[in-house]
């Protein structure tokens, strides 16, 4: 049987998009790139086994991978580009690697370094960026999915403890040991967030089965019964859905990066396939309708880059609004699921093999397509932007 090697990266950059970059945020690039001869080979086996490779998330704290672009101390500040970067390369080798990044260090760590006291910080912060606690972020319940501003999870002031009760699902690392960054509807009204261990007395967690997406991440679904936390586990900078809105419009950009690094996994494999598997006495690479196919892959993979580094640079200037990451995120899922489409046809039956790795991000795409917003909710937010007219129910 031939022997095909499609996961060799190179490293497609046609318009030179990332020519110029600052070395700060190329060795940053390069740090996310050394973990893929460790974690790639790996991948297959804990997507297919649906089992969580927790020393990996320990290896990219050890590497600063984790704390998408937030400022913490002891550790190099990096860049909305380098983070971005990062985002793109890591998903590159594995979309449940991606989405790590995206709870551990985009949602969880951020909420605590936007909202948090000096105490909070210096407990979880570092521990938190450098893998050796894990972080969750709950706020997506059972009824309220893209409607999560209609949360019911209560938290009620009792004397010096607040009392939470509800239910949450799809909670990334809700289910393996760390620290929980629950979102819940207090006495006044005001949503805050609220950080619960979770060996509390109450939290209980299952890790969600049957996912044909992000399998070698867990995910889970969480019951909060009469949770008792000491008042100081609020997060005081926390009032109001506004500030909870905050933190997932600075990881939306992170989902296009990601999108970006599955896109780019799955042309590269299909180039690299193209080269190297014979069919009717020569390379799928000379037949016409497979360089058709590669140029248009090709030129939506460029056009996800542009979007990418415009976007990086306004954020770094501090001029991105909320619906230009959301056009990125709407933009770049999309294609990277019709690029995975093609990739998978190109290689035919070999295509659905997990050897070959496009069959993996195919279906990981489809969870970066939902979560931090639904094309739906996306199309809804630009539309309002751009009309000035409000289309929500």
């Amino acid at each position: 049987m031939p022997d095909y090697d499609v996961s060799e990266p190179l490293d497609t950059d046609y318009f030179a998009v990332f020519a110029n970059l600052p070395e700060a945020d190329r060795l940053a690039w390069e740090r996310a790139r050394s973990l893929s001869a460790e974690a790639l080979p790996q991948m297959n086996d804990y997507w297919d086994r649906a089992d969580y490779p927790l020393h990996l998330v320990k290896r990219m704290g050890e590497k600063n991978l984790l704390a998408d672009g937030i400022n913490v101390p002891g550790l190099e500040q990096m860049s909305p580009m380098a983070a971005g970067l990062i985002n793109m390369e890591i998903s590159r080798i594995d979309g449940s690697l991606g989405t790590v990044i995206a709870v551990q260090g985009g949602l969880a760590l951020r909420s605590i370094a936007y909202f948090g006291s000096d105490e909070q910080k210096d407990r979880w912060m570092g521990p938190l960026a450098r893998g050796e606690e894990y972080g969750a972020f709950a706020l997506t319940e059972p009824d309220h999915g893209s409607d999560s501003v209609g949360l019911t999870t209560t938290a009620h002031l009792d004397g010096d403890e607040w009392v939470l009760n509800g239910e949450k699902k799809w909670i990334g690392n809700g289910s393996i040991g760390g620290v929980t960054v629950v979102w819940a509807r207090a006495d006044d009204g005001g949503v805050r967030g609220f950080l619960v261990e979770q060996d509390t007395p109450g939290y209980e967690a299952k890790t969600i089965t049957g996912k044909a997406s992000l399998r070698a991440i867990f995910q889970a679904s969480i019951t909060l019964n009469n949770v008792r936390i000491p008042a100081s586990n609020v997060l005081p900078g926390s009032h109001t859905f506004k500030d909870t809105s905050k933190v997932l419009v600075a990881t939306r950009l992170g989902v296009a990066w990601s999108a970006l690094g599955h896109a780019t996994a799955v042309y590269e494999a299909a180039l690299n396939y193209a080269n190297q598997r014979i069919q009717f006495g020569k390379p799928l690479a000379k037949f016409q309708l497979v360089q058709e196919r590669l140029t248009q892959m090709l030129a939506e993979l460029t056009s996800m880059q542009l979007m990418c580094v415009q976007a990086a640079t306004l954020d770094t200037e501090g001029k991105l609004r909320p619906t230009q990451a959301s056009m990125a995120k709407y933009n770049n899922t999309r294609k990277a699921r019709a690029l995975a489409s093609t990739a998978r046809d190109m290689l035919g039956g070999n295509g659905i093999l997990l050897e070959n790795h496009v069959v993996r991000h195919l279906l990981d795409i489809e969870s970066i397509h939902t979560y931090e917003g639904t094309e739906s909710v996306q199309t809804l937010l630009i539309g309002r932007d751009i009309t000035g007219q409000s289309a929500f129910a």
